[in-house]
């Protein structure tokens, strides 16, 4: 609740901040004039927002992640749903973020954000997605049951797009108008970021977005993946014996890696037996790392 109101005091306080509007091209334009702030700069706005409630610091953290929040919600377009409408949830993520973070930790501010922009995108979807997609009369209702079904028996290729109408408004005796926009309900109007921009000298939209830095969604997820590997790993080194441990730092993880015939004089065992042990360790290190989600190459 609490963050909930420093939100609205953001929002209150900050009426120029950009809102999406019916235009994805304008909006584009308009937050690519707002430049990715430094690290030190970052750290600055953030801890004077956190230790002051200045609201044009968390404006400044804010409009300086927008271009992120579009490049995210580009991957919910498949749903139906209006694409500005998910980039201003989006934006909503972004602004809890904001209240949240904590400018002392190592990570930069979109690594901590992209987790409630997406969290706030997917429950907005899961909330209105069912809705949007099947509507809300009874012939839409009666459509989407059918649309699956009737899209298999006329839509092999052989047939105009119109003809595919005609036929489906035929059968299921519903308007053609009405088919096309469950259609479009259905399929999602998906935008893409290499289209040019109308506005903006020939510039695609992807272009706007670019921020000259390295992608920070793809530094985040990139470090998160790291640490649950690693974090992965080391559960899976208490599961083995002292032996296959030491087999796999030594032959593995360490930076000095010992030859099969190093590690085989240490335990008075053959080389080949030393290849069988370390060849039975990575098996359940991949086991475990397996159960928790982690796919490792070893």
């Amino acid at each position: 609740m609490k963050e909930i109101k420093k939100q609205r005091k953001i929002v209150k306080e900050n009426p120029n901040l950009p809102v999406p509007a019916n235009s994805l091209e304008k909006y584009l334009v308009e937050i690519s004039n707002y430049k990715i702030l430094s690290r030190e700069k970052e750290i600055e706005y953030a801890l004077d927002y956190r230790e002051t409630g200045n609201v044009e610091s968390a404006r400044k953290l804010i409009t300086s992640n927008l271009r992120f929040v579009v490049k995210i919600a580009m991957e919910y377009q498949s749903y139906g749903l209006n694409i500005m409408d998910i980039i201003q949830e989006g934006n909503l993520g972004l602004m809890k973020a904001v209240t949240k973070f904590d400018p002392t930790k190592r990570y930069r501010l979109i690594s901590y954000g992209v987790w409630w922009i997406r969290a706030y995108i997917q429950n907005f979807i899961m909330k209105n997605w069912s809705l949007i997609k099947i509507g809300t009369t009874q012939s839409q209702r009666k459509l989407f049951y059918k649309i699956r079904s009737a899209k298999n028996k006329y839509n092999d290729g052989n047939i105009s797009r119109e003809e595919y109408y005609e036929k489906l408004s035929q059968d299921l005796k519903i308007s053609i108008k009405e088919i096309k926009e469950m259609d479009q309900r259905m399929s999602g109007k998906e935008f893409s970021l290499d289209e040019q921009l109308q506005e903006g000298e020939g510039q695609t939209k992807m272009e706007f977005l670019e921020s000259g830095e390295e992608n920070q969604e793809d530094i985040s997820i990139s470090n998160q993946q790291s640490q649950e590997l690693k974090d992965g790993l080391n559960e899976a080194l208490k599961k083995l014996n002292d032996r296959e441990k030491y087999i796999i730092e030594k032959r593995l993880l360490s930076d000095e890696q010992e030859t099969l015939e190093e590690v085989g004089k240490k335990f008075k065992i053959s080389r080949e037996r030393v290849r069988q042990i370390e060849k039975g360790a990575i098996s359940k290190i991949r086991k475990i790392l397996q159960d928790r989600g982690i796919k490792a190459e070893f």
